[in-house]
């Protein structure tokens, strides 16, 4: 992916769309960072992800990772770009000041995080955890260990991880089985073995902070029993701590980034808020991983669509319908309908990811309760949503650009079968997609009896909705009213329906951030016939080849429903 060449869309949608540097400015950090300045950072990220990033992307999936005895060796290059990654400020930029950041909007991290996944998604493995940590270090390390760590892993200059998964417990944490126990230096000592860890060892920093769930010797049984423990690969005497990379995976895609299994022997750790209540802790890391995750899929999907454009706008075959001579392929109305969709996705995402990190900075810093409380149910509600929608959208839509170069597409020379392969794995890892829309349905929507949610849709922002969106906005509120109520009689329906139920909500909020990006264009005759169709053309597909599904989730969702009163009596007399 070319990052410079989507600078201009996303400046449109951040200033004309969003009005973000006016929103920002209305939150005291961020009162001296006008459009201008913000203009300039992007501009200069663009420049070094396409000079120092993308250029390692097939090199680095061809050579991949190596490891020797606990050690992992990352393809050539990649140490060298992130020196000077970290080294340039990048991974700083929202970090708060006193730790070392430049004090940035969120949103401009996430621009940044976008095209780095969307340059080399293996690459951009090793820093993505990285502002995640900063926050849970933040906001519930000790001070001792804050003035270890904090300014290391906010600038950059160390790596972190989260470490979550084992072996037999996949992602039911309640499982885990490592042990972390006490010492009288206030340290303690892990046991345990972590798979899946993406960058749990690698060349590119001298040090890595592990951020490992474990229990204490007198913790109770499931969630409710985990602690968070800090274990760095190299302690503060500069010894070498008792953590072990025993393999790295062969994975399907993502060759540049080492998935590492794990294992702590007697590892010297420190608590990491209070005991028992590691969940807490780690759920900080892990909400700004799901958004950036979803960011990852806009990225990806953007790379796979430039792809596809530029080679449908040099590819000839046979005579696109009215036409006299052998056609452009982008003429053929086929591949406009999957390049158009595309694009209807990637625009439409942007904006609910933009909106969703001003709405981050909201629920921090807005002086106005209101404003906060409710810029995290936004954030609640929305972060699963993208997470699970845009990362499916990544695999999916990229799958169909590659069909756009028909058989070239499946072999290695385009480039186009490696953003499909490293696409897939977002819709597993952060929690998979699955789980993501059971805690939209069941924890987060059904648990007020969807009063949040109705909320949510009732006060999105902009102009009042048109006569079609409004009544799918009624409509999503009245599946939601009833889906509450069959739930009591059929405690599996919301199981069942979760994932239909996310994708409605998805299509509905995409709905609201096209009438944005709509209610920002200027009149047609105050434009180009080039800047009419570069926003009317993914408009109109996002009415006729996308919206129209939600339609079918609601009668998927409706059907379920009325299966589960259907029932209901009969189990009653059973009963």
């Amino acid at each position: 992916m070319q990052a410079r060449q989507t600078l201009a869309d996303i400046q449109h949608l951040l200033t004309t769309v969003l009005k973000a540097p006016a929103r920002w400015q209305g939150l005291a950090p961020f009162a001296d960072t006008d459009g201008d300045l913000a203009a300039q950072v992007l501009d200069e990220a663009a420049k070094f992800v396409d000079s120092a990033i993308a250029p390692l992307q097939r090199s680095g999936d061809e050579e991949g990772c190596r490891f020797d005895a606990g050690r992992v060796h990352t393809p050539a290059g990649f140490r060298d770009a992130y020196q000077a990654f970290w080294q340039a400020g990048w991974p700083s930029l929202s970090c708060a000041p006193d730790d070392g950041g430049q004090g940035l909007p969120a949103v401009l991290e996430c621009v940044l995080f976008e095209w780095l996944a969307g340059a080399n998604h293996g690459w951009t493995m090793a820093p993505g955890l990285l502002h995640g940590a900063y926050e849970c270090i933040k906001h519930h390390a000790s001070d001792e260990l804050k003035a270890q760590y904090l300014e290391k892993v906010a600038t950059g200059e160390w790596l972190a991880t989260m470490c979550l998964t084992e072996a037999h417990a996949g992602s039911d944490l309640g499982m885990v089985r490592t042990r972390g126990v006490p010492q009288p230096d206030g340290s303690a000592r892990v046991n345990g073995s972590k798979i899946f860890i993406s960058g749990g060892e690698h060349d590119l920093t001298d040090n890595i902070v592990h951020l490992v769930l474990a229990r204490l010797p007198d913790a109770p049984a499931g969630p409710k029993g985990l602690s968070l423990f800090l274990v760095p690969k190299v302690l503060p005497d500069a010894s070498r701590n008792a953590v072990v990379c025993e393999r790295i995976e062969e994975k399907m895609g993502l060759h540049g980034s080492p998935t590492c299994v794990m294992r702590f022997d007697d590892a010297t750790g420190w608590l990491v808020g209070e005991p028992n209540k590691g969940l807490n802790a780690m759920f900080v890391m892990m909400n700004a991983a799901r958004l950036h995750v979803g960011l990852q899929g806009i990225g990806l999907l953007e790379a796979a669509w430039q792809k596809a454009s530029a080679y449908a706008a040099e590819r000839r075959q046979m005579r696109a319908p009215g036409a006299k001579d052998t056609s452009l392929i982008q003429d053929h109305p086929a591949i406009r309908r999957i390049l158009h969709t595309q694009r209807a996705w990637i625009d439409g995402g942007r904006v609910l990811a933009y909106h969703t990190a001003l709405q981050l900075d909201v629920a921090k810093h807005s002086a106005d309760a209101g404003e906060r409380a409710a810029a995290q149910r936004w954030c609640a509600l929305v972060t699963p949503v993208l997470k699970a929608a845009l990362t499916d959208q990544a695999f999916h839509g990229a799958s169909a650009c590659l069909q756009v170069f028909g058989g070239h597409g499946y072999v290695r020379e385009w480039g186009i079968e490696q953003i499909v392969r490293d696409a897939r794995v977002a819709m597993i890892y952060e929690g998979t997609n699955e789980i993501q829309a059971i805690d939209l349905l069941v924890r987060k929507v059904l648990a007020d009896g969807g009063q949040g949610l109705a909320t949510l849709l009732t006060t999105l922002p902009g102009a009042a909705p048109s006569a079609a969106a409004s009544a799918r906005r009624h409509a999503l509120v009245e599946i939601t009213q009833t889906l509450a109520i069959a739930a009591q009689s059929d405690p599996e329906l919301p199981y069942w329906v979760a994932d239909d139920y996310l994708r409605a909500v998805a299509l509905v909020l995409l709905e609201w951030a096209w009438a944005q990006i709509g209610a920002a264009r200027p009149h047609r005759a105050e434009q180009s016939t080039a800047a009419t169709d570069r926003w009317t053309t993914p408009t109109q597909a996002f009415a006729q080849w996308v919206l129209p599904e939600f339609d079918l989730r609601t009668a998927i969702l409706r059907q379920r429903i009325a299966q589960a009163f259907e029932f209901r009596p009969q189990e009653a007399v059973s009963a």
